[in-house]
C-alpha cells in the first residue's frame, strides 16, 4: 500500500514546514513541502493528497494581521481546490499562523459552509509574544486527529492567539457540537488564567475543529514535541517512547489510509 501524502503548505514568512513535514513522516507519512505558487500555477494539485497542512510561521511577515494575507489566498484562490479537496473526505490541519489562516478564511469552525468572521485569534492578553510550554486537556470531541488522546503537554509560540467568538452562546453552541477540540489548563488539569491560559482565550479554547472533525485548527505546536528529546524536563524525568505531539500526527495518517 502507498503512503499517504501529505502537502506542507509554504509561503514568505512560514518556518514551521520543514518540523510539520517530519512529524507526518515520522508517524508514517510522505510529506512535500510546496510553496503555494507551484498550487496557483498548477505544478502541483491538492487532488495528489490526502491532507493538507498550513503550518506555523508568519506568513507575509504579518504585516496586515496574523495569516490574513493567506487567509486571503486560501478563500478566494484556492477556496474551490479546497472545497473539493474537503468533500473527499480527506483531512486539513492548520497549526499557529496556519490556525489563524483557516480561521480568518472561514474554514473554521464552518467547515465546507466557509464563512468568514465566526471566530477570530486575537492579540494576547499580555500584550507580548508568549514562548511557553502549555498543558493542554483534549475535549469531548470530534475531532480525528485527537482521537484516544486525553492530555497533551505542548509549546506555544504567538503574539495573536486569543480566540473569540462575538457572542458567549456561540462557544456554548461549539461545545455542544463538539468542536471545541482543546483547552489550556493548569498542571492539575483545571481551567486557569494567565500563565496557563497564555493568551486569554475565551473558555481557554487552544483548538477547534469544523463539524465533520476533518478540519483542525489549534495554536500549540504539536510538531515541536514529537520526540522525546522535545520534552523540556526529558533530562530530569526520563525518556518517553515517543513525544506527545506526534499521536496527533499518527491519527492524521492513520484516517487518511482508509480513504
Amino acid at each position: 500500500m502507498s503512503k499517504v501524502r501529505v502537502l506542507v503548505l509554504r509561503v514568505a514568512g512560514t518556518n514551521c514546514d520543514m518540523e510539520t513535514a517530519y512529524a507526518f513522516e515520522r508517524a508514517g507519512a510522505e510529506a512535500e513541502q510546496v510553496h503555494i505558487n507551484r498550487i496557483l500555477d498548477g505544478t502541483r494539485k491538492l487532488t495528489e493528497y490526502e491532507i493538507l497542512a498550513v503550518p506555523g510561521g508568519f506568513s507575509y511577515g504579518d504585516d496586515i494581521a496574523a495569516g490574513t494575507v493567506l487567509a486571503n489566498q486560501l478563500s478566494i484562490q484556492l477556496g474551490e481546490e479546497i472545497k473539493s479537496f474537503l468533500e473527499e473526505g480527506k483531512l486539513v490541519i492548520g497549526i499557529c499562523n496556519g490556525f489563524q489562516a483557516l480561521v480568518k478564511a472561514g474554514f473554521l469552525p464552518a467547515g465546507l459552509g466557509r464563512k468568514p468572521g465566526l471566530a477570530t485569534l486575537a492579540f494576547n492578553d499580555s500584550g507580548k509574544f508568549e514562548d511557553r510550554w502549555v498543558y493542554l486537556e483534549v475535549e469531548d470531541t470530534k475531532c480525528v486527529f485527537l482521537d484516544g488522546i486525553e492530555r497533551l503537554y505542548l509549546p506555544v509560540a504567538h503574539a495573536e492567539g486569543k480566540f473569540m467568538v462575538p457572542k458567549g452562546e456561540m462557544l456554548e453552541e461549539l461545545g455542544r457540537k463538539g468542536q471545541i477540540a482543546l483547552r489550556y489548563v493548569n498542571a492539575q488539569g483545571e481551567r486557569d488564567g494567565y500563565p496557563w491560559n497564555p493568551n486569554g482565550s475565551m473558555g481557554n479554547v487552544a483548538g477547534i475543529c469544523d463539524e465533520t472533525g476533518r478540519i483542525f485548527g489549534l495554536m500549540p505546536h504539536p510538531e515541536r514535541h514529537v520526540e522525546s528529546f522535545h520534552h523540556p524536563r526529558w533530562t530530569r524525568a526520563g525518556l518517553a517512547e515517543e513525544g506527545e505531539g506526534l499521536a496527533i500526527f499518527r491519527n492524521a495518517v492513520r484516517f487518511a489510509e482508509t480513504l
